[in-house]
């Protein structure tokens, strides 16, 4: 089958579309006339009746490709393995770009007219557009009469590149289908996933996977795929010769970094040579993902303090207490809110002005709730004048609770079966829990491992497969989750949320083995006895001129320095001072401040108390009094289980019963009542959750 590309574009809307398309959303997103499209859909009328297809145009509606699904399937399938003769011009250019990353030599302008149908002209008039693009990524076009085109830098700038296009013309079912690069019906997507090394992807997958256990679950998603592209580009890279040179490396990488313990892993898994520049690069993509992923991962309370989250906690009871739905068991609005009210805060006391072009339609479709966030911002957010703009924006967020609660008036927990490869299945995981967070995933399984979990475990199967049980027991979808695939999937949680009883309350599962169960408990175990052995309780005598700040926090450390905890105390001292700086670290209504940082300077976590003798006045004014300071300190790069570990201690600060203990109690009590609390927390790893 033989189709111009014009022609091959317009089907694809047509073919990708559920419904009617007007004719002028087709010229839209294909960059052409309306007139052309009409034009266009004449010339295509007999091609589609050969295939027992047909265009219906419906007027004022749209028009729509019409056949059984059978004869649908077979013409995008042969679509697929046409051929065009030309190219659109963002096509030409983002090939013209592979094209000059793959040759070593500069390539003549006639060669690439020739390769791409093009007139010289043409090509020269695309190198002129491509140029500040690859500006942008540090590289250099460099074009001589008689030498060539061809494009300089450095070969990590050059795989950064490569990476920047297969995330920007690359979707989750071009990295992670099932199909080769050879049958992408799109000669972008074929020279993509070319450059990417889409047939290394897998054997990468395995090999995050096998490192270290649940290491690679841990990413978050778009860490975990911008990790995977970046390994096997280098990969690809170097099996074509295209080498990192030893002059990319800088000082602080040059036998400064810590060897990482997965590299030997991935150097002993593929068959290449691996110069010492090489293994530095890839060592440090390994470092960066681990520090983006701890970054992520810290607490939430962190860059906003406790106050910020006690204020989402104030306006969830006062829109809940109005509108008599329960929002406080909704821990993603909790999240959402905490994420949206520090930055939204933070521009209204700058006095930005806030947009909001849905205002209108926002307050006519959810005018009751509107009013309820309205009076409960009024009763908590005193000190900030928040204008409708913004509490349209929370309207939102609220709506989406109260819809997802008359949905699901309860959680409905899931096993997610999928035997199509690591990738489709964190992909369907992080769908699902995106479209529909009440679905509680327990985990992803092999059909052999769920057929062996007791029914009363869950509510439904979730598979990617076709499963030898009843229709009723499990639901199919896609690892992509069409729109059409997210409805029918709603529409079969009311039903199980309707007909099955609550959960009674999980017991500890042995689905997984004692063994794997004994070593994620022992990890968070762990890191809690590291963090309260060494809690103490100190009194701290403030005299004369010690009634500031810095020189508190100086006592503070002197009494830590001597046990190894912590080295260069004045560096330490500037951070917390420079922290209280940018937002006080006073508890609200109390008398008790948290002051927290991570730093290289702390070797490993602390968590202590001091009480003041003396009120120590955190501004000017006299009405910011602390009498107790709570420290907690953790070393710049902190895993998972410690962060989570950190975090849990800090929201204890939200209970009133916490803020007594320590205002009060002696050391064991207070260590007593942590460890109860943390105790709970251990025990929810037992239920073998996993974290998607």
């Amino acid at each position: 089958m033989i189709v111009s590309n014009r022609q091959r574009r317009i089907l694809e809307v047509l073919l990708n579309r559920q419904g009617e398309v007007t004719a002028s959303e087709i010229a839209k997103e294909v960059q052409i006339s309306t007139r052309t499209v009409h034009r266009e859909m004449l010339e295509l009328e007999p091609l589609l009746s050969e295939h027992k297809l047909s265009l219906i145009k419906k007027s004022g509606i749209g028009i729509s490709l019409q056949g059984n699904d059978e004869d649908l399937a077979r013409f995008k399938k042969k679509l697929g393995r046409s051929e065009t003769a030309t190219y659109s011009a963002e096509e030409r250019k983002v090939l013209i770009i592979c094209r000059l990353l793959e040759e070593a030599e500069p390539l003549k302008l006639f060669a690439l007219a020739h390769q791409f149908n093009a007139a010289i002209p043409t090509i020269s008039r695309d190198l002129d557009e491509i140029e500040p693009e690859l500006r942008k990524h540090g590289l250099k076009l460099v074009r001589r009469r008689g030498y060539g085109v061809e494009i300089a830098g450095d070969e990590s700038a050059k795989r950064n590149l490569i990476v920047w296009l297969a995330q920007e013309y690359l979707d989750e079912s071009d990295l992670f289908g099932a199909a080769s690069e050879r049958s992408s019906p799109w000669p972008v997507t074929r020279q993509l996933l070319e450059m990417v090394g889409k047939p290394h992807f897998f054997a990468i997958e395995k090999l995050l996977w096998s490192m270290e256990e649940g290491w690679a679950n841990r990413l978050p998603e778009t860490e975990y795929t911008r990790l995977l592209i970046r390994l096997s580009v280098a990969v690809t890279r170097m099996r074509q010769k295209h080498w990192i040179q030893p002059s990319e490396r800088t000082d602080s990488e040059s036998g400064v970094r810590r060897r990482h313990p997965k590299l030997e892993r991935i150097m002993e898994a593929f068959d290449l040579e691996w110069p010492e520049a090489e293994q530095e690069y890839v060592q440090s993509l390994l470092d960066s993902v681990e520090e983006n992923t701890a970054a992520n991962s810290a607490m939430l309370l962190e860059k906003y303090g406790l106050a910020l989250a006690e204020t989402a906690f104030d306006l969830i009871r006062a829109v809940g207490s109005r509108m008599d739905i329960p929002f406080e068991k909704d821990r993603s609005l909790l999240d959402g809110l905490i994420r949206h009210l520090g930055p939204a805060l933070e521009r209204l006391r700058e006095g930005e002005a806030i947009r909001n072009p849905l205002l209108t339609q926002i307050k006519r479709d959810y005018e009751t709730l509107f009013a309820a966030v309205r009076e409960a911002v009024d009763e908590t957010l005193r000190d900030v004048a928040v204008p409708d703009e913004e509490i349209g924006y929370l309207v939102m967020h609220f709506g989406a609770s109260a819809e997802r609660w008359k949905m699901f008036p309860r959680n409905v927990r899931a096993l997610l079966v999928c035997t199509s490869g690591i990738g489709s299945s964190k992909l369907l995981a992080v769908r699902i829990h995106k479209e529909i967070p009440q679905i509680e995933l327990l985990g992803h399984y092999s059909w052999y491992e769920a057929a062996r979990i007791p029914q009363d475990r869950y509510d439904l199967i979730i598979s990617t497969v076709d499963l030898p049980v009843e229709p009723d027991r499990y639901i199919k979808l896609s690892p992509l989750l069409t729109p059409e695939e997210t409805e029918k999937l709603r529409a079969y949680i009311r039903t199980v949320a309707a007909n099955t009883p609550p959960p009674p309350p999980a017991a500890p599962s042995d689905d997984h083995g004692p063994w794997e169960r004994l070593k994620l408990v022992n990890t968070y175990t762990s890191e809690i006895v590291q963090v309260l052995d060494q809690f103490e309780v100190y009194p701290l005598e403030l005299a004369g001129e010690s009634h500031n700040l810095r020189a508190v926090l100086t006592d503070v450390l002197a009494k830590l320095a001597p046990k190894g905890m912590v080295q260069r105390e004045d560096i330490l001292v500037e951070q917390l001072v420079d922290r209280e700086k940018h937002g006080t670290q006073l508890i609200p209504d109390t008398k008790l401040a948290l002051f927290h940082t991570r730093s290289e300077w702390v070797r490993k976590p602390v968590l202590s108390l001091f009480r003041l003798n003396a009120p120590l006045m955190l501004d000017a004014a006299g009405t910011a009094e602390v009498r107790q300071i709570l420290l907690m300190l953790a070393p710049r790069t902190l895993g998972r289980p410690s962060l989570e570990v950190l975090s849990e201690v800090s929201a204890m600060l939200l209970q009133p019963e916490m803020i007594r203990m320590l205002e009060e109690e002696d050391a064991d009590t207070i260590k007593a009542f942590i460890s109860q609390q943390l105790e709970a927390f251990v025990r929810t790893k037992w239920e073998w959750r996993e974290q998607t």
